[in-house]
């Protein structure tokens, strides 16, 4: 039997749930069981009420945490609740739930391990010019950072496998979405993205509260993960722009020095010395990096060999 469970990280959304709610399917070819479960991030008015009078599960989380803390608590739950395939949507009804079928049909045919649900950014009228053209240059920067080739980065619909979700770790307390993207590269977990489509906006969003904060967060999550799971590459860049600096220093020395005036760009030399050691430094940080990177590695697949026994 094929067990699917749609989480719903939820906050004080009793205005929009019952929509949500009553969209999903109750029924997806190749899932025997489908069960909903609301996660209640310590909503403070009647949210879990109405979820569980609908005939939701729901996990409660106290006091309110955040939309990371939310998802992963919820994903964990999920597991131990013996999910084959989690999806997870947000609770204002943002995304078609009919789409649903679509993010789970490619884990079902063993063709992806995670599934996201690609929007069409530039069809919604409530986006701002600027938030469009936002959306879709830090998509195609997490496309270049993650080698994956996702179209929609930001979106919060999406599936994932039992095995992929057992493999993911989620440390930001501020958002999910670019972290498990750089996660699932470095894990060998194939991404895929699906169109699905939206509906009207019911709320603003809790989450983009500001763009520009949004942006900077967002931001300092993916250099942050970047580093985390590919801290050879980094370092290894920022290495080379330092002895390319260092390199064209030392040439514009030569330069002068074989014109027969070297004598008067001496601090060319200096500025290089600093940039080739610099450089230096920042090779050796990326190789401790990157053992650092394989001792991670080897005690991730510690933790999800016991997450195995745990959830038997």
């Amino acid at each position: 039997m094929t067990k699917l469970i749609i989480q719903i990280p939820c906050y004080n959304e009793e205005d929009t749930l019952i929509t949500t709610l009553n969209d999903l399917p109750s029924q997806i070819k190749g899932i025997d069981e489908i069960e909903v479960l609301v996660i209640n991030d310590g909503s403070t008015d009647k949210s879990a009420e109405i979820a569980a009078k609908w005939g939701a599960s729901v996990f409660d989380i106290k006091p309110n945490k955040g939309l990371a803390n939310a998802f992963r608590a919820g994903i964990s739950e999920a597991l131990r609740r013996q999910a084959d395939i989690i999806v997870n949507t947000d609770a204002d009804n943002q995304y078609c739930a009919s789409d649903i079928e679509k993010l789970v049909t490619p884990i079902l045919n063993h063709e992806s391990d995670i599934v996201i649900g690609a929007r069409n950014i530039y069809g919604i009228k409530e986006f701002s010019p600027l938030k469009k053209l936002l959306q879709k240059f830090g998509s195609a920067v997490l496309r270049l950072l993650s080698s994956v080739e996702v179209q929609d980065a930001p979106s919060g619909f999406r599936a994932f496998s039992r095995q992929a979700a057992l493999q993911l770790n989620v440390f930001d307390n501020y958002t999910y979405t670019m972290e498990t993207l750089l996660q699932a590269n470095a894990k060998g977990l194939k991404v895929i993205s699906v169109p699905i489509g939206v509906n009207p906006m019911l709320r603003k969003s809790k989450l983009v509260k500001n763009i520009f904060d949004y942006v900077f967060k967002s931001t300092k999550t993916t250099i942050r993960m970047f580093i985390v799971y590919r801290p050879f590459r980094f370092f290894i860049s920022i290495a080379g722009i330092l002895g390319l600096a260092g390199l064209i220093l030392i040439a514009r020395f030569l330069f002068y020095f074989i014109l027969g005036n070297g004598n008067g760009h001496v601090q060319s030399l200096i500025f290089a010395s600093i940039f080739m050691i610099s450089a230096i430094q920042m090779s050796i940080i990326a190789v401790i990096g990157d053992l650092l990177s394989i001792n991670r590695k080897l005690m991730e697949d510690v933790q999800t060999r016991i997450k195995k026994l745990e959830l038997r």
